[in-house]
């Protein structure tokens, strides 16, 4: 009789272990693509946070004259290992039948490695230190990048008009000139905002430069005029010539022709100069200003100087003691927390528009091994 309840028990326990082990893997199947669709969000956003983090830090180095470093991710892979158990136990008596005891577990193990490339050497100087070309400025506004903002950011000069050239290093001493040329490019963005001007990328003889088109429409009306004069240029031009070599010289007894624009020459500012420049935006706590640990810039008449006036439509970052709950991006740096409002778009635009223009300026990454 036990010989009897053994084989029974045991052709069971058999038979549903084949059951498991025919039918478990099917849950594997959906677990490569339900891993994927889960890991992959979660290092997107991981990556995404950490680089708003370091320029963000950046920033802030800049700002206290610190030396500014760059970390890029080259490669991040990730490897996925489950562990299938299943066990089984049977009592055997004589008076008590088919009592047997069936288990089954899965268990998954992650192992990710990242690997990172310090930004430096070469690469540093040409994609850091380098001005800004014309054909990604122009980029930037057929993207959908207002005029306005990507002139003030990647410009410290049209013409004869300066947009405080002297921020695009370390914070200066004197007030700079920055608002004749602030003017002129809200009429360029009144321009755009009716959809009148068009920036177009060319290179005649190998020399790059862009071209400000002026609809038919739009050429005598009010923007066009008032832009017309902050350059100094003869009202009703359709067309203006933006191009880093005329000097100012040459700019000035250049003639005009009508049909072919008057040409401007125009100053871009190196990636790591527009990241001095929106620098001045920062809110420095009042002990580090008494201490002297960030520049004061004065005024002619030796008055303390607002920056804010200059990139307060632009960028605002703020700091605080505390560690902030409304913030899109935040870090700790010099027992003070440096933040981003999450309800201020205009500074979330600009920082925005500087994250492109850092991926842009990175181009490839090499990958190196893990780190």
């Amino acid at each position: 009789m036990i010989y009897l309840v053994f084989s029974v028990n045991f052709r069971m326990i058999c038979f549903l272990l084949t059951i498991l082990l025919l039918f478990g893997p099917i849950g594997c199947l959906n677990f490569g693509p339900v891993s994927l669709k889960s890991e992959r969000s979660k290092y997107n956003m991981a990556i995404q946070k950490t680089n708003d983090e370091q320029l963000l830090l950046n920033l802030v180095r800049l700002k206290y004259r610190d030396t500014p470093f760059f970390l890029e991710v080259s490669n991040v892979a990730s490897q996925f290992r489950m562990k299938n158990k299943v066990s089984a136990a049977a009592q055997l008596e004589s008076m008590v039948k088919d009592i047997f005891n069936l288990g089954a577990s899965s268990t998954y193990e992650e192992s990710p490695t990242v690997s990172y490339t310090p930004l430096q050497g070469d690469k540093f100087v040409k994609n850091i230190m380098s001005t800004l070309p014309l054909k990604t400025i122009t980029l930037l506004f057929q993207s959908g990048w207002s005029v306005e903002r990507v002139f003030r950011v990647c410009f410290q000069m049209l013409g004869q008009l300066e947009n405080a050239p002297g921020a695009s290093g370390p914070t200066p001493k004197l007030a700079p000139q920055y608002k004749e040329f602030l003017q002129s490019v809200k009429y360029l963005q009144e321009l755009d905002d009716r959809d009148a001007l068009r920036i177009i990328y060319q290179e005649p003889n190998g020399q790059p430069q862009m071209l400000l088109q002026v609809s038919d429409d739009a050429k005598t009306s009010k923007p066009a005029l008032e832009f017309a004069r902050s350059i100094n240029s003869i009202p009703s031009l359709k067309q203006y010539i933006l191009t880093h070599f005329p000097t100012p010289d040459q700019v000035q007894h250049f003639p005009v022709i009508m049909n072919r624009g008057k040409e401007l020459r125009i100053v871009p500012r190196s990636l790591l100069g527009m990241l001095f420049y929106l620098s001045q935006s920062i809110e420095i706590p009042k002990r580090d200003l008494l201490k002297g640990k960030v520049t004061l810039t004065k005024t002619a008449k030796g008055e303390d100087f607002d920056w804010f006036e200059v990139t307060g439509e632009l960028l605002t970052i703020r700091s605080s003691d505390e560690k902030p709950l409304r913030a899109t991006v935040r870090v700790f740096y010099r027992d003070t927390w440096f933040y981003i409002d999450d309800s201020d778009l205009n500074s979330k635009s600009t920082f925005s528009l500087l994250t492109q223009i850092y991926s842009l300026q990175s181009g490839s990454i090499k990958s190196t091994e893990p780190i």
